[in-house]
């Protein structure tokens, strides 16, 4: 996913693109703007919130851009080129409504990840906790990117998820650039989600926002603790050999939909499990 330091829609003014919803199955009370099919960033929020959650609890939601032949990036090689104004604005919302937004270590260097800035409208949306999510990022072998490692005005922490194999070397460099507390270590060859999120949840940060890449998306689908997916889909064909918004072995695992809304030709959906 990008990150760039837009406003929601990238314009000037900040002003949100015009969104009408097409399917809720659940009937949610979205406000009354949304009885003409029209959506308001009040009733945005309503359509995306995540569900009561109780101590210890977790709720983790994917978000991804892709172009209706399924690729997850432009010929640039970022989710960037092929992003809609739309998807910026339900991209900020994402980010506002998570506790932590949790990256594969290589996506935040390819999209020139930086530490995460709520913008208007979503900043009444964090009344009550931190004024910006905590970015997770996770990497095998310990490295923090370095645009994550830069300390950044009016935005929020840097946690990194590794394993043992990054070595007591590394994970002590992570820990001297980040501090002590915001390296979090599960698994031995290889990071264990389920347990990194379970260590998350301990720390308050139960509303999981993952980014990407196709890697984690995948490992993070095979651990079964994906329940949500956020898909906008680009009204755009690019052809080529790109990457889908999975990536390694195969795996299965099966959602419904909650909510469609189209914007411009663009699609944004919730399919979560069943």
């Amino acid at each position: 996913r990008h990150s760039r330091d837009l406003q929601p829609t990238g314009r000037l003014d900040g002003k949100m693109v015009d969104m009408r919803l097409l399917l809720s199955p659940d009937d949610p009370d979205l406000g009354p703007s949304a009885r003409g099919g029209a959506m308001d960033p009040e009733a945005l929020a309503l359509a995306y919130a995540y569900p009561e959650l109780s101590g210890g609890q977790t709720w983790t939601r994917a978000n991804f851009v892709s172009t209706l032949d399924g690729a997850a990036a432009g010929d640039d090689g970022r989710s960037g080129s092929i992003n809609t104004g739309a998807d910026r604005d339900i991209f900020g919302l994402l980010r506002a409504l998570a506790d932590v937004i949790l990256i594969g270590a290589g996506t935040a260097r390819i999209e020139g990840y930086r530490r995460a800035t709520v913008r208007a409208p979503w900043l009444e949306l964090r009344e009550g906790r931190s004024a910006h999510p905590t970015m997770a990022v996770v990497s095998r072998s310990g490295d923090v990117p370095p645009l994550l490692s830069e300390a950044r005005e009016d935005s929020g922490d840097v946690v990194l998820v590794t394993c043992e194999r990054a070595g007591e070397e590394g994970i002590d460099m992570a820990r001297e650039t980040l501090g002590e507390n915001q390296v979090i270590v599960e698994g031995r060859q290889s990071v264990d989600l389920a347990a990194a999120l379970d260590a998350l949840a301990l720390r308050g940060m139960g509303r999981v926002l993952c980014e990407g890449g196709p890697h984690l998306m995948r490992d993070l689908t095979a651990s079964g603790r994906l329940d949500e997916l956020c898909l906008t889909l680009a009204p755009t064909l690019v052809g080529g050999d790109h990457t889908r918004i999975t990536a390694g072995g195969p795996v299965t695992a099966d959602f419904v939909p909650r909510l469609l809304i189209e914007s411009q030709g663009t699609i944004l959906g919730r399919w979560v499990r069943p």
